[in-house]
Parts: C-alpha cells; structure tokens; sequence
C-alpha cells in the first residue's frame, strides 16, 4: 500500500514502526519529523506544503495565525527562513538584518550577531534555567563562554547585559566588569579596590588590591599553594594577558599570601 504524500514508513530497532515526514523545496530535501502514525505526518507535510505555497510573507510571530496542525513550531522556523531569505538552517534561525534570532520555543527568543551564525547553524542551543548549553565533544557547553563570560559570574557584578536584555548576545550588548576568578570589585569614599578570596568551607580573604590583575595573580597563587597542599579542589585558575610571563612572575613572588586559609 502506497504512504500518503511527504510520508516515508521506518522502523525502530525494537521493530516499532513510525513515520517519517519531509518535503523538497528548492532543490532541498528537508525533514519535517517524526511521529506516531501515518496522517499525523502527513498532517505536518501538507502544513509545510501551505507554507512554501502561500503568497503570504510570514514572519516566526505569524506561526499561531497559520493553520499548521502538526508541523512543528521550529521546522515552521528553519522553513519560513528558507523561504523569505533563501538560506536553508537546520537549527531554528531566523534572518534579521545585521543579526538573526534563534528560536527555543514561540516566546524563548535569543539574539545573535551575524558572526555567530555559522556556529548557531551547526549547534543546538538548550535551556537550564538561565544557562544556556550546546552539546560539543560530548559535553555541554555553557554558550557564555564565548562572550567572556566566565563560569559562576555574577550578572551586573562581573557582566552586564547593556540594554538590559538578557537574551541579547550580540557582542556589543555585553560588557565584562570583572574577568577574574576570584576577584570582587568594591567601590567605597570615590576609591576603588579588588578583592582576592577564595572558597574553602566559606570565602576566604587573601588580600585588598590596587589593580584587578595582581588581584588575579593572588588568586592564582592560592590556588597553586593549596595544590602544593595535597588540596584535591579543582580551582579555575585566571589567564592574565596583560602581563609577560616576565612580569607576572616579578608579581606573583611579591604577593604574599595568609597562611591561615590553609588551616581551613
């Protein structure tokens, strides 16, 4: 017995038959998805068939005021953005002029610059609360990253999003306070000071500083000095660029580091 159109009959390896449902539009064969039974992929192939046929220009807003009964919400996406900016995306991207936004779902929307876009292309993002991952080499791999965004910053205190939007990741909307590991900055009386301290059974001062890179530097120390002590914490450790390895040597002998935190 012949499928109905747009579907292709498939088998589990448990012997659990589904359907496979995809269309050919401008040369690309794209895939709609999988489900449970004949007509529900069929469904989902004449709501994309609609879609390419319609002489409307939708817009990834317009998706609630279509008749899609079972395409879904992110193959509607990548098809409108085929359709209206004539690139093919298999993650769910949407084309804006000089940025586009990738779609978690219809109200989950997150910006990008167009620089970003080959990586987003070829990256599924996934949400966990505010942290956003892509899987790579195996691992998950927390997206803030790539606009310096180190692991446990704090948001308005080590970064902030400048127009207060915090699904807009285009590079000039983030700005980094405090790049360092283990660095608080603290204003008081007009002078500004950078606090080194580190966890260990609670936060531990290693010392008040003029500049946040010797700040850094003491941070790293410690963390060296608690390896040398059989410590089994894996500490992130900065990376300073600023200095030659000359210069942060000369700095990271003179910083003197409390003996008492090594007594927690």
């Amino acid at each position: 017995m012949k499928n109905l159109p747009g579907v292709f009959k498939a088998q589990k390896k448990n012997g659990d038959v589904y359907y496979r449902s995809s269309i050919t539009f401008r040369s690309k064969h794209i895939s709609l998805g999988s489900f449970d039974n004949e007509e529900d992929a069929n469904a989902a192939y004449n709501d994309a068939t609609a879609i390419i046929q319609s002489e409307n220009t939708y817009l990834p807003d317009d998706f609630s005021k279509t008749i899609c009964q079972k395409l879904d919400f992110k193959k509607w996406v990548s098809l409108i953005n085929f359709k209206n900016n004539g690139i093919y995306i298999k993650t769910p991207i949407y084309m804006r002029n000089k940025f586009f936004n990738y779609y978690l779902s219809k109200n989950d929307v997150l910006t990008f610059d167009v620089d970003d876009l080959f990586y987003y292309s070829n990256h599924s993002i996934m949400r966990r609360g505010t942290h956003l991952f892509v899987a790579e080499y195996g691992m998950q791999t927390n997206i803030a990253s790539r606009y310096g965004i180190r692991n446990f910053a704090r948001k308005d205190i080590d970064f902030r999003f400048v127009n207060g939007d915090i699904n807009d990741f285009r590079y000039a909307n983030i700005e980094i306070i405090n790049p360092y590991q283990g660095v608080t900055v603290e204003t008081a009386n007009g002078i500004t000071s950078y606090i080194s301290k580190i966890h260990i059974n609670g936060y531990n001062l290693i010392g008040k500083y003029d500049k946040i890179e010797h700040a850094a530097i003491a941070y790293n120390k410690a963390v060296d000095m608690l390896a040398d002590n059989d410590c089994t914490t894996n500490y992130e450790k900065n990376y300073i660029n600023d200095y030659s390895n000359e210069e942060y040597m000369e700095i990271y002998r003179k910083i003197h580091i409390p003996s008492k935190i090594f007594q927690k």
